[in-house]
């Protein structure tokens, strides 16, 4: 499977939506999914190169994360802005990468992007709490390269 196209279905693209939407309701944190077919780039590279891309880097709290999927590559990043970075101790994302990765080896590409989305929006929400005046600063909408 090397295509964009036949990485998920769109009932499990709906299901990742709904994640992120579900993920979003307790933190101001706004959470991307991307996923391409091929990149020259490193993986990390590509990710802040997309996140740029995207605007992810103009939210007020700069505390947008970005999933990073490259289907023919096989590569898979996390980033979050410079607002999380500031905040949060230096593995905050290993062990998100490390649930994800781990539903991947088993070609459970949706549960991955799901479980890692949600302890996403776990750990924003404790640095990055909702409050009243939050609005979903970004799409949730899957974007594809």
């Amino acid at each position: 499977m090397s295509k964009v196209e036949d990485f998920l279905t769109s009932e499990e693209e709906a299901e990742i939506v709904k994640a992120i939407s579900q993920a979003e309701k307790n933190t101001s944190g706004e959470i991307r999914i991307h996923i391409e077919d091929h990149t020259e780039k490193p993986p990390l590279e590509r990710a802040q190169e997309v996140f740029h891309t995207l605007g992810m880097d103009n939210t007020s709290l700069r505390n947008g994360v970005l999933f990073y999927v490259g289907v023919a590559d096989h590569a898979f990043a996390i980033i979050g802005d410079q607002g999380i970075d500031k905040v949060v101790e230096s593995d905050f994302w290993d062990c998100t990468r490390d649930i994800v990765i781990s539903h991947f080896k088993e070609k459970k590409y949706k549960e991955g992007l799901v479980a890692g989305i949600l302890r996403a929006g776990e750990r924003l929400e404790q640095y990055f709490p909702f409050t009243d005046g939050d609005k979903d600063e970004l799409s949730n909408e899957i974007s594809k390269g």
